[in-house]
């Protein structure tokens, strides 16, 4: 059996002496793993750099069994962000988090395609943080712990939206909310809906609440429902946040 799809790779662990496993978050495939032959060789390990695009050839004698792959770059994204730590810290956090929290071998083209305009604003231009958040957002929507942050779950307003409900991660307005501020996570204005339509440039204090909002959720809702800790990758992209926003 075999199959070819763009990928993205999230991960690459040595195997023996010269191979490397590899996992990719694939369009139409989903994280899915493979051996790659040689793969940690000086000559090809660079092509497996977390971030990378790559199209990559799978075959198996079996679906269910770890198969190989053949890989051509197509985008070493890596690279690109290589001088820059905080760029660099948010696609590793991105990779993590795809790895940790995406189920194997299934299709969630939407965290796909939104991973590559994440790709995208790391490597083109100042709005990344705005587009990593929303990034994260994305994929609690498609494993079915999505916010809604449409309308206040008090009044069924949707202006001067100021709050999140951590247990329902619903849109709370500033009057029905001012109350309750100390059990409520701030909700940033870029998110609400009255917020920019387009990525834009953001204050460090609106990324950092960003970031907040996407952590609790994936923390206590997705990686407590999975038995998993959230991914030191992302803890430390929140930390070099905190520290840049100083």
């Amino acid at each position: 059996m075999d199959w070819s799809d763009d990928g993205i790779v999230l991960a690459a662990r040595r195997h023996g002496e010269h191979a490397l496993i590899v996992q990719l978050l694939t369009r139409e495939h989903g994280r899915h793993a493979g051996l790659v032959r040689g793969g940690a060789s000086s000559r090809q390990r660079g092509n497996y750099q977390p971030g990378n695009l790559v199209y990559a050839q799978w075959r198996g004698r079996l679906p269910e069994h770890l198969g190989a792959y053949v890989c051509e770059v197509k985008r070493s994204h890596a690279a690109v962000v290589l001088d820059d730590p905080l760029r660099l810290a948010a696609l590793s956090a991105a990779c993590a988090v795809g790895e940790a929290a995406l189920p194997e071998r299934e299709p969630h083209r939407p965290v796909f395609e939104g991973f590559l305009a994440l790709l995208d604003a790391l490597t083109g231009h100042d709005a990344w943080g705005e587009v990593y958040i929303r990034w994260e957002l994305g994929v609690l929507a498609e494993l079915g712990y999505g916010l809604d942050l449409s309308a206040c779950a008090a009044t069924g307003r949707n202006d001067e939206l100021a709050f999140v409900s951590p247990k329902s991660g619903r849109a709370v307005s500033l009057s029905a909310g001012e109350p309750y501020r100390d059990k409520l996570l701030p909700l940033p204005a870029f998110l609400a809906v009255s917020g920019p339509a387009s990525p834009g440039d953001l204050e460090w204090g609106e990324l950092q609440q960003g970031l907040r909002l996407t952590g609790f959720f994936l923390k206590s809702h997705l990686f407590a429902a999975l038995g998993r800790d959230m991914p030191a990758a992302r803890q430390r992209l929140a930390e070099r946040l905190a520290k840049a926003g100083t």
